[in-house]
């Protein structure tokens, strides 16, 4: 009886030593991707950073000479001596074939950037790579257990110069529903929290009645995406038009801060605004300011009156679930003049041939 168990017990180690080899063969497996994954994520920011840098700093060598010519060379030039600063490698080679320089198409820059060959060139395109030809593949370090020693890494970025005058900026706006009474309790320079559970507190951490929310400036039912790109880029156009075919603004161009307009809105502070709102601290925006509810802010679509328009600077954010999510928002001054939209890339007309503004990146 005892010698069955002794051989029952090696039996049983001889069991787990054929899973403890099969078992450090996959562990090796989820190591080799988490290490090699991470570098090769690492790898691919530097060569995108590299590549809309490149991009950014060419496309100002196209703007015109006093002649009226332009040196192409010159912002071939620049992209493959950025990119090479950049990657930390005076070895590191541009394709001609990837530096493309040309006019974007109005019709396509929000979707693909078409380039043209005519009229005046006012965007590059510039493509990096390491895809074992044009420069060493990303070397992998794990992986080569499993028989993987590299991977291509390729990023691309395309920038283009904005046409002057009709690329405005969008009126700087933070689309957090503010009460007139607050409003009015407070001092410049004093401040108050915005919760995202839809409770408000005052200078002195006192809970202001009733419930807040976010308000959508455009289109009701505004999604999180549209409220963030209305913190990060203002206005846009499509906002303003959503707000004049509702009937809820008198024209289609602007918005008047001393006409009185009715607007919805939704409960408390969505996480999803987090990004923006970091962004936006240390930032000067306009708050809507109402003075009544058709309802209240105990569910989505509200209707709310907004009377005025406030400056503010966003002091700081939480992020924390409900109760321990908020914003801390500064009173500055009340804001007396026309909400503008941002400009479109996409616009075909007012603006001034071959002079241009900012550059900035498309995707």
């Amino acid at each position: 009886m005892l010698r069955k168990t002794l051989k029952t017990d090696r039996e049983r180690r001889g069991v787990i030593l054929v899973l403890s080899a099969l078992l450090m063969v996959a562990m090796v497996g989820l190591i080799a991707f988490a290490v090699d994954y991470g570098y090769l994520l690492k790898v691919r920011t530097d060569l995108q950073r590299s590549a809309d840098a490149a991009a950014l700093a060419a496309v100002q060598d196209l703007i015109r000479n006093p002649d009226g010519t332009q040196d192409l060379n010159k912002a071939r030039s620049t992209v493959v001596t950025y990119a090479r600063n950049n990657v930390d490698d005076s070895s590191f080679q541009v394709a001609s074939a990837d530096i493309q320089i040309g006019r974007y198409d109005p019709e396509t820059i929000y979707s693909g950037s078409t380039l043209l060959n005519t009229g005046t060139f006012d965007t590059v395109r510039v493509t990096l790579r390491r895809d074992g030809a044009t420069n060493p593949k990303a070397p992998l370090f794990f992986a080569r257990v499993l028989g993987l020693k590299n991977a291509t890494i390729t990023a691309t970025a395309t920038a283009v110069l904005q046409k002057v005058e009709f690329l405005d900026p969008g009126t700087e706006i933070l689309p957090f529903a503010t009460p007139l009474d607050l409003w009015n309790s407070l001092a410049a320079g004093q401040t108050w929290t915005a919760y995202g559970d839809g409770k408000l507190k005052d200078q002195t951490g006192k809970t202001v009645p009733g419930d807040w929310g976010t308000i959508d400036i455009g289109s009701t039912g505004n999604s999180t995406s549209d409220l963030n790109s209305q913190i990060l880029d203002g206005l846009h156009q499509t906002d303003i038009d959503a707000l004049y075919s509702d009937g809820r603004i008198p024209q289609k161009t602007y918005i008047d801060s001393s006409v009185p307009a009715l607007m919805q809105g939704d409960t408390g502070l969505s996480s999803g605004l987090k990004q923006s709102v970091v962004e936006a601290q240390g930032q000067k925006k306009l708050v809507p300011i109402y003075d009544q509810l058709a309802g209240h802010f105990a569910g989505n679509n509200v209707e709310i009156h907004v009377v005025g328009w406030g400056v503010v600077t966003v002091i700081d954010s939480k992020w924390q679930g409900a109760t321990n999510t908020y914003v801390i928002l500064q009173k500055s001054h009340l804001y007396n003049g026309k909400l503008r939209p941002k400009g479109s890339l996409s616009a075909t007309t007012g603006y001034v041939e071959g002079a241009y503004t900012s550059p900035v990146l498309v995707k």
